[in-house]
């Protein structure tokens, strides 16, 4: 009994062995496939790679043309008033600062002044030249104009009545036409009325 328990010993201790055998031998032969893959890459799987590296570098490289040339930038001063011309953005007031205000506007439109606190009517929120009259109407004895806006709207105006942007009061709404006056500046500092007017759309 003590020998088969002796001889089933020695089997387990060599049968132990052999394993640990085929394992190193095992790990020994994924070493040389991977030392033999490394080889072949380092021998002959780069050399297309350098062949065309060393052909870019052998061919003739491109010209970079240079930057263009900055001009400097040249100053420029405003003298139109040393040769006696009226500087556009100096109001008269400026030029003038002891006039009498109100003597000049007397005389040069009779004190004629936007009203700044009027309450603004829709079309004058459009150019004059934007909008089209496209008929009249009666209504309570009263002549309507018709006007179309650029909105697409048309709009009801009678005598009275601002549209555009330079303060045109509607002061005749004929048949064929509608006619007012504007109030714009003269360039002096003052302002001064301009009759208009609008046509009939035919269209």
């Amino acid at each position: 009994m003590l020998k088969v328990r002796l001889n089933m010993k020695k089997n387990r201790v060599s049968n132990g062995e052999a394993g640990r055998d085929m394992v190193r031998n095992y790990r020994a032969g994924l070493y040389l496939c991977a030392a033999l893959m490394l080889t072949a890459c380092s021998s002959g799987g780069v050399g297309d790679l350098e062949s065309f590296v060393a052909k870019i570098k052998a061919e003739n490289p491109g010209v970079v043309e240079p930057l263009p040339e900055l001009k400097p930038f040249e100053k420029f001063i405003y003298v139109a008033y040393l040769d006696e011309i009226r500087d556009p953005f100096i109001t008269w007031e400026t030029i003038n600062p002891k006039a009498d205000r109100s003597k000049k506007t007397s005389e040069m439109g009779d004190g004629l002044f936007p009203d700044g606190a009027r309450v603004r009517d829709t079309l004058e929120s459009y150019p004059l030249e934007t909008l089209m009259m496209m008929g009249t109407l009666e209504y309570a004895s009263e002549s309507w104009g018709l006007i179309k806006a650029p909105d697409g709207i048309i709009y009801r105006v009678k005598r009275g009545n601002y549209i555009g942007q330079n303060h045109g009061k509607i002061f005749k709404v004929g048949s064929d036409n509608i006619e007012l006056i504007e109030i714009i500046s003269d360039g002096l500092g003052g302002w001064k009325n301009r009759p208009a007017e609008l046509s009939l759309n035919d269209e």
